[in-house]
């Protein structure tokens, strides 16, 4: 039998080389998967350390205590903790997300055949929770409106620049063209690199 490109067996390194981009997003993804997932665990299991940062931030009591600002603090115990547990909720739920979008991704690494869409989707909610979460919520309400960055013993706004950034940097490292797609095809359906002589 005489070989044409369209019957030609080409090596298939689109999901498979450990260089591909499709692997680097399942291990991207996954890398904050195991943060955050972490951050959840010790919240839950160590509730009093961050317990007390969220008291505090809210409670503006370590910030300048201008008269101006000062209306914006919550002081009830239990709205603290409520959000507390809000903020607890959410890290683990955008931790369960993250945990599936890894999986989907490296199933469809294993596949190869460029099925990464619900993978990519998934991914994408997790990531948008965190910013959400450590950009809307740490630095937007908790650095801003509740006045964290005059605090010098209660400021998390490295901390969530940090993940706000390296979320970020992964989603946009999701959506690049590139990354978990199939080789380029021609009209005919056969992939281009399979045509070349």
């Amino acid at each position: 039998m005489r070989l044409t490109p369209a019957n030609r067996k080409q090596p298939d390194d689109r999901g498979t080389a450990l260089g591909a981009p499709a692997v680097a997003a399942t291990v991207l993804t996954g890398v904050v998967a195991l943060y955050i997932a972490l951050v959840a665990f010790g919240n839950i299991t160590d509730f009093g350390t961050n317990q007390q940062f969220v008291r505090h931030v809210l409670a503006m009591d370590t910030t300048f205590k201008d008269d101006d600002l000062m209306w914006r603090a919550v002081e009830s115990r239990a709205l603290q903790d409520t959000a507390y547990v809000a903020i607890i909720a959410w890290e683990t739920l955008a931790a369960l997300v993250l945990i599936t979008a890894t999986v989907r991704w490296a199933l469809a690494v294993r596949r190869g055949d460029g099925s990464e869409g619900r993978a990519r989707r998934l991914s994408t909610v997790g990531l948008l929770m965190l910013m959400l979460l450590f950009g809307g919520g740490f630095i937007g309400v908790g650095g801003e409106w509740f006045a964290m960055w005059q605090s010098k013993s209660w400021n998390g706004l490295d901390a969530a620049t940090r993940v706000f950034t390296f979320s970020g940097i992964v989603l946009l490292f999701l959506h690049l063209p590139f990354t978990g797609r199939g080789r380029p095809q021609n009209p005919d359906g056969v992939p281009d690199r399979a045509v070349r002589h």
